[in-house]
């Protein structure tokens, strides 16, 4: 078995926990690929060595945003992904330090399951730009103040809104900037996209969730300066006045890997900090 570890080297203790996973799955036989700083710091092959196709997992150690970061960084890497925490309790990943013996032991004996969480693919004008596990977002940048942007989903016009942006979440992502952006959230599971505007002009203008059959445009319609057409806040792209970006759902999806006893609305309550209890 092959299996990519990626470290977030800046979290504290990190590095003694990734020479414990090290040691733990070199025991059991695995093959452990990391990029180079990390890969020098634990002793284990260079990912550039090894064809990507070939791996088995990836392993992250940090917190959701290792996840994205490790994502934008690799996107030819589509093997399932378990996600260990390092820090505040993450939403994708999930799994304590206190549980990674015992999740590894899971993993190497195929006791888990895979969720597959749906991708955003972008275009400006036919060519591809992007993609997005969370969100895609078309923000003013520079500009000082709201811009216009049109929205058409699946070839039918649905409002040209004045705000500061509009963001375009996966339900993976409706627990990040969307939620902060006063939109729903969405399970993981559900197969549709939450469109929420950013300090809309006109406070009709609400989180609307939708399911996509082909594709949603935006455009910029404003005179103004060029804005930023923003990946998962990791890649950035501008768009100038008659741009107009094509989002499509991704034909590569995410896959999660779950322990057993994974509970999505544990984490929810426990990461939103939700004090409802149940009453006898």
């Amino acid at each position: 078995m092959r299996i990519a570890l990626f470290v977030n080297l800046a979290k504290k203790q990190a590095l003694p926990l990734a020479i414990g996973i090290k040691e733990f799955l070199e025991s059991k036989g695995v093959e452990l690929y990391a990029e180079k700083e990390v890969a020098d710091e634990l002793h284990v092959h260079d990912i550039k060595k090894v064809k990507h196709h070939t791996l088995d997992f990836r392993i992250t150690l940090g917190g959701d945003g290792t996840i994205i970061r490790m994502l934008h960084r690799h996107p030819d890497i589509t093997c399932p992904v378990l996600g260990i925490n390092h820090g505040s309790l993450g939403f994708m990943a999930d799994t304590p330090v206190t549980e990674i013996q015992a999740s590894l032991n899971a993993l190497l004996k195929g006791e888990y399951t895979l969720q597959d969480r749906l991708m955003l693919q972008g275009s400006i004008f036919g060519k591809d730009n992007g993609f997005a596990l969370n969100e895609i977002v078309a923000h003013r940048g520079q500009n000082l103040s709201l811009i216009e942007l049109s929205i058409n989903i699946d070839g039918m016009y649905v409002n040209t809104f004045s705000a500061d942006g509009i963001i375009l979440s996966t339900p993976n992502g409706s627990t990040a900037y969307s939620l902060a952006a006063g939109g729903p959230i969405i399970t993981p599971d559900l197969n549709a996209l939450v469109l929420s505007p950013i300090c809309p002009h006109t406070i009709s203008n609400r989180p609307m969730v939708f399911f996509p059959k082909k594709s949603i445009e935006i455009q910029y319609i404003s005179s103004y300066k060029p804005i930023e057409l923003i990946y998962d806040g990791f890649t950035k792209h501008e768009m100038s006045t008659g741009d107009i970006v094509t989002i499509i759902p991704s034909t590569t999806s995410f896959k999660l890997v779950l322990m057993k006893d994974h509970d999505y609305f544990s984490i929810l309550r426990t990461k939103l900090g939700w004090s409802g209890k149940l009453k006898s």
